[in-house]
């Protein structure tokens, strides 16, 4: 460990060093070859700096910070994944003022502008500016893998509502590549003049989307036939919001219920369903477009009080969002009526009609039969008063 200043300061002086007027520290310009330790300078003076904070940045990446002995992997996070298992400091170098970093081992990926910047009662201080090259090993009979372009680094520059501007960046490239963006759908994307920085072999292109999809930054190298890319997943605010139920229209039977979309991409699929999670029949949707996003409107009419509730899914970036509503059928007082009415009726000629079967003597029907009472006639008096004489 002892050693480590000296070597840095060994390298530091093959590699040079360009200094910038007034407070600036200048640009240091260090170079190493590929898979080797790379050691970048930060130097706080003779401070005791074990219970500072001193943050390395390059290009925007989070590289490495100390945070009163605390750092990435040890109870920081937020390091930009190039980064992870790389990159370690100088425990035994923080009483004497040194914040420097070893990344190791260095890819071609590495190669850019470094800042070491420390943090002290909420002001930052640049402390060292970095310029790390980061050149290929050739080793022969693999040239054209070494020649070959990295992996590019995409990132999202800035984002709005409606649009999101996108920067593929590839590093270390000394075989001049094309570069260029497309969508999930593999169409080329319009993009900005590729920026080329002779500096480290690096090119960074450009690109403005509006829609929620899956875009690739691609590299192709023809001399080599080689071709290289990496992929980034824009989530567009054009994302189905919450739907939004409406009763337009209601009667003593049923209810004519309305669901709304708006402003939502890609397309979305608009279902109702009840309560036991049934798909509801509805009317055919009615959809428009305006600037790439949709509104759709849906509409079903029900005849029972339940709970309703108007769907929206999204399957292409995952996304689902629903509203519901409890709805309200009441019986119409005519139909009750009539039921009513009905019951009573039919009671009414049940009672009729077994009042007229007891009237007519149906419910004796199993009892002993009555006397017969015998009349006399005029021929029956003759023949019984002929008997009376003959006895």
């Amino acid at each position: 460990m002892e050693l480590l200043p000296l070597v840095c300061l060994c390298l530091l002086t093959w590699s040079g060093t360009t200094f910038a007027d007034g407070n600036d520290p200048g640009v240091i310009r260090v170079v190493v070859f590929e898979d080797d330790d790379a050691v970048l300078p930060c130097s706080f003076g003779s401070v005791n700096i074990e219970h500072q904070v001193f943050d390395w940045k390059k290009d925007g990446q989070e590289v490495f910070i100390y945070d009163n002995g605390h750092t990435y992997g040890n109870g920081k996070s937020g390091q930009d994944k190039q980064f992870e298992g790389r990159v370690e400091h100088f425990p035994n170098l923080l009483k004497s003022g040194n914040a420097s970093i070893v990344i190791r081992p260095a890819k071609l990926a590495d190669s850019g502008s470094y800042t070491c910047i420390s943090v002290q009662n909420g002001v930052s201080t640049t402390r060292s500016r970095i310029e790390l090259i980061v050149d290929p090993v050739l080793i022969e009979g693999r040239p054209l893998i070494l020649a070959a372009a990295p992996e590019p680094y995409v990132t999202i520059l800035d984002q709005t509502n409606d649009r999101a501007l996108l920067q593929c960046e590839v590093r270390g490239i000394f075989l001049k590549p094309e570069v260029e963006w497309q969508d999930s759908s593999g169409n080329i994307l319009p993009a900005e003049e590729p920026q080329v920085s002779e500096r480290g072999g690096r090119y960074s292109l450009q690109t403005t989307v509006t829609k929620t999809d899956r875009y690739r930054c691609v590299v192709t190298q023809e001399e080599i036939n080689h071709q290289v890319h990496s992929e980034t997943f824009v989530f567009m605010n054009g994302a189905a919001p919450k739907p939004r139920i409406k009763t337009i229209n209601e009667t003593k039977d049923w209810v004519l219920l309305q669901c709304e979309v708006q402003g939502a991409f890609p397309k979305p699929e608009v279902q109702w369903q009840d309560s036991s999670g049934n798909i509801l029949p509805a009317e055919e949707p009615q959809v428009s477009e305006r600037g790439g996003r949709y509104d759709i409107t849906l509409q079903t009419t029900v005849t029972e009080t339940d709970t309703y509730r108007c769907v929206a899914t999204q399957e292409e970036i995952n996304h689902q969002t629903f509203d519901e509503a409890l709805v309200r059928v009441y019986v119409s007082e005519c139909k009750t009526g009539w039921i009513v009415r009905t019951s009573l009726g039919i009671l009414l000629i049940v009672v009729c009609v077994l009042t007229v079967l007891k009237a007519n003597g149906c419910f004796n029907c199993n009892k002993d039969p009555p006397t017969k009472t015998r009349v006399p006639t005029e021929d029956s008096s003759h023949s019984e008063q002929q008997l009376d004489q003959g006895s």
